[in-house]
């Protein structure tokens, strides 16, 4: 009986989050369903640039690309403006060190916005029974935003991968 009730309210719930429109990673979307992560900021004023990190799995094994781009003007920029990029696969503690860090952010449906000017970053989270209606990303403070990026300088650093050495890239994540 307990049982059931359990299960009942967790459906209830589970229900009452996908109504309103807003899910919890750790909650609703377990960390271990998650399947791919994309963080991009982009600025084309002037000093323009553009930065994505993309998270992951392929074939069950986790991967980092990222790639950077600068230009002195104005506009957006183009893969000649390629300062550096890459994919790496990432340890198991890597991808637990991600998923740590998306945890208990939300989810909600993509919303459209007539604002101008933002730089980002903009963020999407795809998991497994993703049905593409709930995937852009918040984080649950700007605290574990900023460890985020953080993480991410030191993988991208930590590749060595440049845009002319850059054997492993392919046309994942442009």
């Amino acid at each position: 009986m307990i049982r059931k009730l359990l299960f009942l309210t967790a459906g209830l719930w589970s229900g009452l989050c996908v109504a309103s429109g807003t899910l919890s990673v750790g909650k609703e979307i377990s960390p271990e369903d998650i399947t791919e992560f994309f963080y991009t900021r982009e600025n084309i004023n002037y000093h323009a640039s553009f930065l994505r990190y993309r998270y992951f799995l392929e074939d069950g094994r986790p991967f980092f690309y990222h790639v950077k781009r600068e230009r002195e003007d104005y506009g957006p920029t183009t893969e000649k403006d390629t300062v550096s990029s890459g994919t790496v696969a990432l340890t198991p503690e890597d991808w637990n060190g991600v998923l740590e860090l998306l945890k208990d952010g939300r989810v909600r449906k993509r919303q459209d916005s007539a604002e101008s000017g933002s730089s980002g970053p903009w963020m999407y989270l795809y998991w497994k029974n993703d049905r593409g209606i709930l995937q852009e990303y918040a984080f649950s403070s700007y605290g574990k935003q900023r460890s985020f990026e953080e993480f991410s300088e030191r993988l991208a650093a930590r590749s060595g991968i440049s845009q002319e050495n850059s054997g492993a890239e392919s046309s994942l994540g442009k």
